[in-house]
């Protein structure tokens, strides 16, 4: 596997070592010694899939201490725009986001650690995202942040995705006080 540095410091693009024949194909999306050997020393203690139709945006969920989360993405079949914005307080790019495309056909995955934001858009019909989680879901502790805040901008390549009500009645970033630090 390899894994790539991104502009904002903890999230990483990993790339596995996919094996290809005439049956298909086969790789590890996830193994713990070897992530261990890349300094990542999670335990993953519950695994979401999502399925969505083309333009359905989903985010930007976390989840606060002592509950939130870090998330190992990827996609089984279609495509989607993965976005995590950094929420670390004293983090030099608090506030800033980035965004990758993963896919079913590149089989890339995105790590997003505990402190970020995570949102999706799916870009084709039939998009299933898998995200293993480091911590399990705890309502009270869940929260959102509006997909469109100014304040973030994020350009998202749609002008009017598919929103559930609760992310398009998401407060602003602007009025999110930060829980989380270095």
């Amino acid at each position: 596997m390899k894994f790539e540095k991104t502009p904002i410091e903890g999230l990483f693009i990993i790339k596995p070592e996919v094996y290809e024949d005439q049956r298909g194909y086969f790789f590890e999306s996830w193994n713990k010694e070897v992530f261990a050997q890349h300094g990542f020393n999670w335990d993953f203690v519950q695994d979401n899939q999502s399925f969505s139709a083309k333009n359905v945006l989903r985010g930007l969920h976390f989840q606060i201490p002592p509950y939130e989360q870090g998330k190992l993405t990827r996609v089984v079949n279609g495509s989607v725009l993965d976005v995590a914005v950094d929420l670390i307080k004293n983090s030099k790019t608090y506030g800033k986001h980035y965004k990758i495309v993963l896919n079913a056909s590149e089989k890339k995955m995105f790590w997003i650690p505990p402190g970020f934001a995570h949102g999706f858009l799916a870009l084709e019909d039939n998009s299933i995202f898998l995200y293993k989680c480091t911590k399990q879901y705890n309502k009270e502790s869940e929260r959102t942040i509006l997909w469109n805040c100014r304040a973030l901008n994020i350009d998202w390549g749609i002008k009017n995705p598919i929103v559930s009500p609760k992310d398009s009645k998401a407060p602003l970033f602007e009025e999110f006080e930060s829980p989380f630090l270095l």
